[in-house]
This record gives C-alpha cells, sequence and structure tokens, in this order.
C-alpha cells in the first residue's frame, strides 16, 4: 500500500496551456479544445469517451481520457473557467437582447 502524504504532480502528456491558445486555458496538445469543454461534453451532457470522440472525431481516446484526468485533478480551476465562461454569454446576452436590435 502506498501513502501519500503531499500530493504529487501528474504529468499529463495530451493536455497543454499556452498564452496565445484559447487565453492560455489547458487545451488538448495539439488542438483549440479545451479541457473545460470535454468536461462539460462528460459531467453536464452525460456523453461517454465514445460520444465525445464522435463529436471530435479528431481527438482519440487518449486525449479524452487525459483531458478528464486533468479535469477532475484541478477541478476547482476548471469550474472557475466554465463560470467565467457562462458569465460572459450572461453579458453577451444582455448587450445583443432582442429587444435591443431594431426590428424593420
Amino acid at each position: 500500500m502506498v501513502v501519500r502524504t503531499a500530493r504529487q504532480r501528474v504529468r499529463h502528456p495530451y493536455v497543454t496551456r499556452e498564452k496565445g491558445i484559447c487565453g492560455g486555458s489547458p487545451v488538448i496538445k495539439g488542438t483549440r479544445i479545451r479541457v473545460a469543454q470535454i468536461a462539460i461534453e462528460y459531467e453536464h451532457l452525460g456523453w461517454s469517451p465514445d460520444e465525445i470522440i464522435r463529436a471530435h472525431p479528431h481527438l482519440t481516446l487518449a486525449q479524452i481520457h487525459d483531458a478528464l484526468s486533468y479535469y477532475y485533478e484541478n477541478t476547482e480551476e476548471i469550474h472557475a473557467e466554465i463560470r467565467r465562461d457562462e458569465q460572459v454569454v450572461e453579458e453577451l446576452k444582455k448587450m445583443y437582447s432582442r429587444s435591443a436590435i431594431p426590428v424593420g
């Protein structure tokens, strides 16, 4: 039995973050698919990894599982990112509501 007293850093070979890609959010390496997007599809939409691959046929099962692993090890960070995205959407809805668009 192995007892961990300190959190060990886990390598995620398929996840990266770079300033110039998606604002520095964690993404699947070589793509612009954010870990947050994979987490939403898995957790909130209830998609299986196979269903996620059908939606993103350029990804591999290993990439999906690594993104999910990253998500579960960094849930607070990813949930904060999702909340920020939701706030942006709400602000855009207010700015571009139907009542603000002239008719005619």
